[in-house]
């Protein structure tokens, strides 16, 4: 029995590399821990067909956007698992060392400001995805079910974007900069990291990825932000394989 997880990304425009902020959560976790994994890469199209294939249950939970989605793990005992905070739970039990702190009130906060902080950035990050980072076999799949999602085109729906959003995320950006300098920092529990930072360390790299200037306008607009990122930059090395 393979003793490596296999975990399913999404892949970019070449040089591949990981990109997409759910998956990042799962990657950063394996990096994290030093957890052995090799990277199988799933389209957007082949999401579905795939994971159907390997009897995965469908997520049919109330506000899911898909009944199959990314990220997902086979692991060694051959059980497969999707979404990255139920994955997360079963790596903490399997790899305990280093600890996640799942339980940890901070976490709860993050997340309650995240849709307050991403939320308004969404016109800005959704058209960049498409046209910056994904293979043309996935730019159909994306512009037609984000069109259906947010009522309108990408090439519309990026006319929300721009300096007003930036200022709409603003609030929800500083309350998250408030929580990473509340024990002194660069992570939210102090020096030690926790699973909220590799959480937000995802939106981080989510936003560098996709190029045009989010990333620098974030860690702008709240530089504990930047602090974060600096400090987790060995969790982000490994985004290829």
């Amino acid at each position: 029995m393979s003793q490596e997880v296999e975990f399913f990304d999404l892949p970019s425009k070449p040089p591949c590399q990981s990109w997409s902020l759910n998956p990042w959560r799962t990657r950063l976790v394996l990096n994290y821990k030093n957890i052995p994994y090799k990277t199988t890469w799933v389209e957007y199209p082949d999401i579905a067909p795939t994971f159907k294939s390997f009897g995965i249950p469908p997520n049919l939970e109330d506000g899911a956007y898909a009944e199959y989605t990314i990220p997902a793990v086979k692991l060694p005992d051959g059980r497969y698992i999707m979404d990255s905070a139920k994955i997360a739970e079963e790596l903490e039990k399997l790899y305990p060392d280093p600890p996640l702190y799942l339980d940890s009130p901070i976490l709860k906060q993050l997340l309650q400001y995240s849709p307050v902080a991403i939320g308004p950035l969404r016109p800005e990050m959704m058209p960049k995805v498409c046209y910056n980072l994904l293979n043309p076999r996935s730019v159909e799949y994306f512009e037609r079910t984000r069109a259906e999602r947010f009522g309108m085109p990408l090439t519309e729906y990026a006319k929300l974007g721009g300096d007003q959003a930036f200022q709409e995320a603003t609030p929800g950006l500083k309350q998250m900069g408030d929580v990473l300098r509340a024990n002194g920092g660069p992570f939210c529990m102090g020096k030690t990291p926790s699973y909220a930072d590799l959480a937000l360390l995802g939106v981080l790299e989510f936003c560098k990825r996709m190029g045009g200037g989010v990333f620098e306008r974030v860690v702008k607009i709240e530089p504990a932000m930047a602090t974060l990122y600096e400090a987790g930059a060995p969790w982000l090395e490994r985004n290829s394989y």
